[in-house]
């Protein structure tokens, strides 16, 4: 059986290969490409992604919830003027809420400045607030007398610990996480987008010549036939 010559056979399976790459190349859809970078870009623009607007909510649900907390506390024991200005003008760090409030206060000024205006990357002030509140109320809860004054001396701590561990919880396995595939998302698209702009278009299938097997054949055979008839003509 014959076989084509080496060179033959790298040719034919180059030419193979390189229209096998192109028309792979050429099934991507640029519009669609196109499309989906004009949604990331759109996103972009927005300023601030879907999750993280979320999370600013929850700050402020988190302000809020404490504030609500604390009025209802005023009022409950002896009328919200007169806790007020006990609380306030006469504070006392042992029986005064009002220091859990300037707390949730604290907390929702750094996130919204760091997360929301700053747009921040990055878990650090997340983690300066959680820090700071855990070590307040824990301090708070050993030294103080607020067990003695009622149910608000259990719910108002217990409240800001967890609602602060859970904005720490959401900014580090939610918002992060999820822009940072956005981002990747968006690189990965744009370069796609960008290698299917350098292929020219137009191409076709007829385009993409390989000589046919037949004709290298044929002349092998040929001189075959020809060093064949030699002998005889000899006899």
């Amino acid at each position: 059986m014959n076989h084509l010559p080496e060179d033959m056979q790298n040719a034919l399976t180059g030419s193979q290969s390189s229209h096998t790459s192109v028309h792979d190349v050429h099934s991507i859809n640029p519009t669609q490409l196109m499309a989906r970078v004009e949604s990331y870009e759109g996103r972009e623009k927005k300023g601030i992604s879907d999750v993280r607007r979320t999370f600013c909510l929850f700050v402020t649900f988190d302000l809020l919830f404490v504030t609500l907390l604390w009025i209802i506390e005023l009022n409950v024991n002896g009328g919200i003027e007169n806790t007020l200005e006990k609380e306030v003008v006469q504070y006392d760090y042992y029986s005064s809420y009002f220091d859990i409030f300037l707390l949730a206060v604290f907390r929702f000024k750094v996130l919204i400045l760091a997360y929301a205006v700053c747009r921040l990357r990055h878990w650090w002030a997340i983690a300066l607030t959680t820090a700071v509140t855990s070590a307040f109320l824990l301090a708070k809860v050993i030294l103080s007398k607020l067990f003695s004054q009622g149910a608000f001396g259990y719910v108002l701590p217990i409240i800001s610990f967890i609602l602060a561990w859970i904005e720490t919880w959401f900014l580090d396995f939610k918002v992060l996480p999820q822009e940072a595939e956005e981002e990747n998302r968006l690189l990965i698209v744009q370069d796609a987008s960008e290698r299917a702009a350098l292929i020219p278009r137009g191409l076709s299938d007829g385009q993409f010549y390989s000589p046919p097997e037949s004709e290298a054949g044929s002349e092998e055979e040929a001189e075959e036939k020809q060093d064949g008839e030699k002998p005889l003509l000899e006899l």
